[in-house]
């Protein structure tokens, strides 16, 4: 298994680059750890990363 670490906005520009302007820079910033790497990405895969990056900023910027 090869794991590889990338920015989401790596991700997101790759697979939806229409979804990288609903992005905010911190969450697009993001550094994600990919467990197949990046080549294996699908675009589902990207939503459902982007919904759990957006979900844990929100949680963070609640603790703030």
């Amino acid at each position: 298994m090869r794991m590889e670490t990338v920015k989401l906005s790596e991700i997101v520009m790759k697979l939806t680059p229409e979804l990288y302007s609903s992005l905010t820079p911190v969450e697009l910033d993001s550094y994600i750890v990919l467990r197949n790497g990046l080549a294996a990405l699908e675009a589902d895969d990207v939503l459902e990363i982007i919904q759990f990056s957006i979900s844990e900023h929100q949680k963070v910027f609640k603790l703030n």
